[in-house]
């Protein structure tokens, strides 16, 4: 169709230079000369965005299968990342030719969107790149940065147990199983507020004999381990049986044989506990009572002291001689006072010694990260009990219970008695 408006253009320029009076004889010359239909088509070049001719067809070129031949050689051209604009003759009337777009797969990086735009005045199809926005961040992704950021890697895990790798005896493949397992059973052992149900015994009482305990067991050279399970003995059976005030320091006595038996290679004889009694109790008297303790407790020994979390503490503290005595040293005396001993749990009365003694000794900082991971608390939750530890190290020199002070005071302990309390935590 589109060639035959151009035969009749060239028709109508010939007309107008020639006589009306020929017209019939001219007419009847074209009606002979009429090419056939499929010939007139294949008068019109048809050219790619390439600038090539497309190939010939037998059939005529109609506004629709040209738009398709032209959308066929776009995307081709496409897939080629050549974009060229191509030159198209338009005849005037002719409807614009919109561009088919072809859907290509999920590419690496997006391609500019290729926009076909015909132009009546020049009657030229001309390919523009349509410019990428620049896309606004999304929600999702907006989430997963603020998730990155806030799943940052922790601070890498301090490794105390390097040193003892090699030592079966540290038992470095399960240590830290092991003190999980005593975090969640240290409760189990523990005793309740007792003091009221005792008629005849006070507070006052109890330190007075945790005191004379220390000093026998220094006297014995007993290990740690007999010192702190000799005082969970002595409150738990007090916890449970009423007591008379002359049958006190019995109590002790019991108590410290059998710790002595449960931790020593070489236990103290009955005679011997005898003597240190000064003969008040006989030894029938001192077995007697230990049956009863046994009896009333249900042989129930392992039980886990704040002297197993003072070892890792201390260890975790990575300190000298003078921090590990002076740690000892503030847990004999929390554990003196009746206070602190049935309020606070063994794990946070043995972490708060190691915290006073860092601020006692000016070690910086008093509270590390390699002692958050391996105690459990941190800082603001030793606070309480912390300033509780201080203030009975700053009335030990002066009191009247001085067992623990003359222990402590000696050059084979580094004298960590005589040195001055923490101020920070007595004036907080």
């Amino acid at each position: 169709m589109a060639s035959r408006q151009v035969l009749q253009q060239q028709n109508r320029g010939v007309e107008a230079a020639v006589p009306v009076a020929n017209k019939q004889k001219n007419m009847v010359a074209e009606r002979k000369n009429r090419r056939a239909l499929g010939d007139i088509g294949n008068m019109v070049t048809i050219r790619g965005v390439d600038g090539k001719p497309l190939p010939q067809v037998s059939r005529p070129v109609t506004r629709s299968f040209c738009a398709q031949l032209l959308a066929k050689a776009q995307a081709t051209a496409a897939e080629n990342n050549k974009c060229l604009a191509a030159n198209a003759n338009v005849v005037d009337g002719a409807q614009p030719i919109k561009k088919a777009v072809a859907h290509k797969k999920a590419a690496p990086k997006p391609k500019p969107e290729v926009i076909t735009v015909i132009s009546p005045d020049s009657e030229q199809v001309v390919e523009k790149e349509k410019p990428l926005k620049k896309r606004a961040p999304t929600l999702t992704s907006t989430l997963s940065a603020r998730s990155k950021a806030a799943n940052k890697p922790k601070e890498q895990k301090v490794d105390i147990d390097a040193a003892d790798a090699n030592n079966h005896l540290a038992v470095v493949e399960y240590i830290d199983e092991i003190y999980q397992f005593y975090k969640s059973a240290e409760h189990e052992g523990r005793t309740r507020d007792y003091m009221d149900s005792q008629p005849e015994i006070n507070a006052k009482m109890r330190a007075i004999l945790v005191d004379w305990l220390v000093q026998v067991h220094n006297k014995f050279e007993l290990s740690q381990e007999t010192l702190y399970l000799t005082i969970n003995l002595v409150d738990r059976y007090l916890a449970s049986k009423i007591t008379a005030r002359k049958e006190l320091q019995l109590v002790g006595l019991g108590a410290m044989l059998i710790a002595s038996k449960y931790e020593e290679i070489w236990a103290p004889e009955v005679n011997e506990l005898v003597f240190i009694s000064d003969k008040t109790y006989s030894s029938a008297q001192i077995l007697c009572m230990e049956k009863m303790i046994l009896g009333q407790l249900e042989w129930s020994l392992t039980v886990p002291t704040p002297y197993v979390f003072l070892v890792r503490f201390i260890k975790a503290s990575m300190s000298d001689a003078k921090v590990e005595n002076m740690v000892y040293m503030l847990a004999e005396v929390a554990m003196m006072n009746y206070s602190t001993a049935m309020k606070y749990s063994p794990s946070l009365i043995a972490a708060s010694a190691v915290y006073v003694a860092r601020c006692s000794l000016n070690t910086a900082p008093a509270w590390n990260e390699a002692l958050r991971q391996h105690t459990g608390f941190l800082e603001e939750q030793l606070m309480e009990c912390a300033k509780l530890v201080a203030t009975y190290h700053s009335t030990l020199a002066e009191g009247n219970l001085r067992g623990i002070y003359r222990k402590y005071q000696s050059s084979e302990r580094e004298g960590v008695a005589l040195i001055p309390p923490a101020k920070s935590l007595l004036l907080a």
